[in-house]
């Protein structure tokens, strides 16, 4: 396969992965959550390499998933303690991000891991970073890695979907009817933690971010249902990557920082000219009324 498809797999991968699990993020409004977890996770790789010594996706993706659910409960547990949510966030984000940019410096100055890689990544080097898992030929790591993400968070929401859902819309009636609503919101987090980091090494942590509120922010603007919400969030996403790739080849310049301009110009278009909840339809509905 060539240079250039890889990179487009692995864009759309990574697109598809962030733009379903971003749906409850927006659904939930948690979306700046989503920054805190993509850029504490950089802790949680730090900290895998440290004990393992090894830069291996499977340690990154436990570590990850572990400070991933550490930001979650410290914010949960700051917010019930009467700090507003927003201030909770700010606090465990930058405190976690600042321990693992500190950890880098310490421990890992001489491996393939700094600050500028963790925001922007390298998608560029994603066909030359193979490895061969199991019986598999050489294939990119990223792609191994979004794959696998994306096989569990597609079984974790296919078995959990009615949970995922009511705790999403009414939390209130889900704990009524006995779902354990924290538990669900704590293994939503332990996903959006495998996600990021999944993506987090060939994209960084500014296009995850892009990757995981612009798709779903602009599907939930065009439908109603949740399961449109996510096939389209997921279509979103792919064509970002895709759009954003010729878009930064063409220009010679950065394809994440590309691939996250094109996830926000889609967004303002879907904004401006949704039939349903789109300003310009909004202000024409509001014309029709007046005149009726």
């Amino acid at each position: 396969m060539s240079y250039e498809s890889w990179i487009l797999i692995v864009g759309s991968l990574a697109g598809i992965t962030c733009g379903i699990t971003g749906c409850f993020l927006i659904l939930r409004k948690l979306s700046m959550l989503a920054d805190a977890i993509s850029h504490t996770v950089l802790l949680g790789i730090v900290l895998a390499f440290i004990v393992s010594q090894s830069m291996s996706g499977v340690y990154m993706l436990i570590g990850a998933a572990v400070v991933g659910l550490l930001t979650a409960v410290g914010v949960q547990m700051l917010h019930q303690a009467g700090i507003q949510e927003d201030a909770s966030i700010g606090v465990v984000f930058t405190f976690l991000f600042a321990v693992g940019v500190i950890l880098i410096t310490v421990f890992a100055d001489d491996v393939h891991l700094d600050v500028d890689h963790a925001l922007m990544g390298e998608i560029t080097f994603v066909p030359w970073d193979l490895v061969q898992w199991g019986f598999l030929p050489e294939l990119p790591k990223a792609f191994l890695m979004l794959s696998t993400v994306l096989v569990i968070n597609l079984v974790i929401i296919g078995l959990f979907y009615k949970e995922l859902k009511i705790t999403s819309f009414d939390p209130q009636m889900a704990a009524a009817i006995g779902i354990p609503v924290l538990l669900i919101h704590y293994l939503l987090m332990g996903l959006v933690s495998i996600t990021t980091v999944a993506s987090f090494d060939s994209v960084g942590a500014i296009l995850v971010v892009a990757m995981l509120i612009a798709p779903g922010a602009s599907a939930y603007l065009i439908t109603d249902k949740l399961s449109i919400m996510l096939l389209l969030s997921a279509l979103i996403g792919v064509a970002a990557a895709v759009i954003g790739y010729y878009l930064a080849s063409w220009l010679d310049v950065s394809i994440s920082g590309s691939m996250a301009t094109i996830n926000g110009i889609i967004f303002a278009l879907v904004f401006l000219f949704s039939p349903t909840k789109g300003l310009l339809s909004k202000k024409i509905s509001m014309k029709r009324l007046k005149m009726d």
